[in-house]
């Protein structure tokens, strides 16, 4: 994936993205194979791809709430492997030890942006104890950036403009529409190919540059 001129990084890490630049991006989704889990046997699909995968992108959506004081649980968790992405909707307890298992798995590193607060909010709904994650907004800020969001971050470091049409969208829902999942399924492709791009870009090193601005 190729950077656009807008936003080259050349010699240095750039720290922000205007909303000029941002609109100028070319928009990217996710084209590959989705599979939404309904069944035993999209279970065991995933736990079979989860076993091969080394970086999982991770991400959950939920149910957005209108009036003040209003909360909502997660409803759907989506994970990124080099080869589809999965989205389990978290309706269905069946899939609880599944996602427990993966998100205690040491060997894989669980991937995305502000994962406290998705973490916190899994909990609520399953128990397990994360192994192995690591947050890219962290780590953006370590590097000293100005905006850490992940569409901010998909501008800057890939390039690209990540729409959010299906964002504040139902996600309770019993049946998801195509646009929503590719919203969710793109998000949680972004966040596996950010991480890529951090590590061969040197960013996940942990000694940061003293001063001035961080060099890959």
């Amino acid at each position: 994936m190729n950077p656009a001129a807008a936003v080259t990084i050349q010699n240095e890490i750039v720290r922000s993205i205007s909303r000029e630049e941002m609109a100028a991006l070319p928009i990217r989704r996710y084209e590959g194979e989705v599979c939404l889990v309904t069944a035993p046997a999209d279970l065991e699909r995933a736990v079979a791809d989860f076993r091969q995968e080394d970086i999982v992108g991770f991400d959950t959506e939920t149910r957005p709430a209108f009036r003040k004081g209003e909360i909502h649980l997660p409803c759907l968790l989506q994970a990124a492997t080099a080869r589809r992405v999965y989205l389990f909707q978290l309706r269905e307890p069946q899939v609880f030890q599944v996602l427990a298992e993966m998100l205690a798995e040491t060997r894989v590193v669980k991937v995305g942006v502000a994962l406290a607060n998705d973490l916190r909010s899994l909990k609520l709904l399953f128990p397990f104890i994360e192994q192995n994650t690591l947050d890219l907004g962290v780590i953006a800020r370590r590097w000293r950036l100005d905006q850490t969001g992940l569409r901010n971050l998909a501008g800057i470091f890939l390039g690209v403009r990540i729409p959010k049409g299906a964002r504040t969208s139902n996600w309770a829902a019993p049946r998801l529409s195509a646009a929503q999942i590719t919203y969710a399924a793109t998000d949680a492709w972004v966040c596996r190919e950010l991480f890529l791009q951090f590590r061969r870009r040197g960013l996940l090193q942990t000694r940061l540059p003293a001063a001035g601005r961080a060099t890959p």
